[in-house]
């Protein structure tokens, strides 16, 4: 019975906002179950908590990989827009390799980093009040990855920042980015002196990232019903 009362409340989950202000919740959802056909609160809680924690884990662990930046079309970071001119410039002077070490550096320093954004994600859901998750329910398709940015954007900056550090100079994405900006910086040819620090550039394209497959897992949640695969849901759904 309480796997057939999670998989009505996954279903409530997601169900169009059009659908379900059609939906008489009190109905539905009571405080306390009744003759077996109500959805108590906390089982609604938990089985909202129960998806959005398997959405969230699954964007992590899709960056927090080898090559899940650097391989991605979408996600791999390249140098600063301000930077660009430094590129060309080393390339042209047939340092090409160097610019490479340095861009592949980043890229495995944000793959390390989104590592730490779990927890942080989790801390959220475990905050998480009933009226926080009926909104989810009730609101906009990406009403969980707007959440979860309000209540961790910041966070996750924070504790990025000295996650990026610490990842760009294990893999050495400091030095190969420091040694090509102070190159630029030593020519002649050069007036406006480029910073060498990168690391609230790499945090920004790291949070952005995430967030983003934190939507595109929330959309496909929201939409695929073999999508809905923790434990519990696996025996509902007959996922694999």
């Amino acid at each position: 019975m309480k796997t057939f009362i999670t998989a009505v409340v996954i279903s409530l989950l997601f169900v169009s906002g059009d659908a379900f202000s059609q939906i008489k919740l009190p109905g539905i959802l009571t405080k306390k179950s009744s003759a077996g056909t109500g959805i108590t609160e906390n089982e609604a809680g938990q089985g909202i908590k129960e998806a959005l924690t398997q959405g969230v884990t699954n964007a992590v662990l899709n960056l927090n990989k080898t090559d899940g930046f650097f391989g991605s079309e979408i996600y791999k970071v390249l140098l600063p827009p301000d930077a660009k001119k430094i590129e060309t410039t080393l390339r042209n002077m047939g340092m090409g390799a160097q610019v490479d070490k340095a861009i592949l550096a980043i890229n495995r320093g944000a793959e390390d980093a989104v590592g730490y954004a779990k927890p942080i994600f989790v801390d959220a859901i475990k905050q998480m009040t009933l009226t926080d998750a009926l909104n989810i329910v009730k609101g906009n398709k990406d009403a969980a990855t707007q959440y979860f940015k309000e209540k961790t954007s910041a966070k996750l900056i924070e504790a990025f920042t000295p996650s990026v550090k610490s990842s760009l100079d294990k893999t050495q994405g400091t030095k190969y980015y420091g040694d090509i900006v102070n190159t630029y910086n030593k020519l002649p040819t050069t007036f406006n002196k480029m910073n060498p620090d990168l690391t609230s550039y790499v945090v920004g394209k790291a949070v952005d990232a995430l967030f983003d497959q934190v939507a595109k897992e929330e959309a496909n949640i929201r939409a695929n019903p073999a999508a809905r695969a923790t434990d519990i849901l696996k025996k509902v759904f007959g996922g694999k």
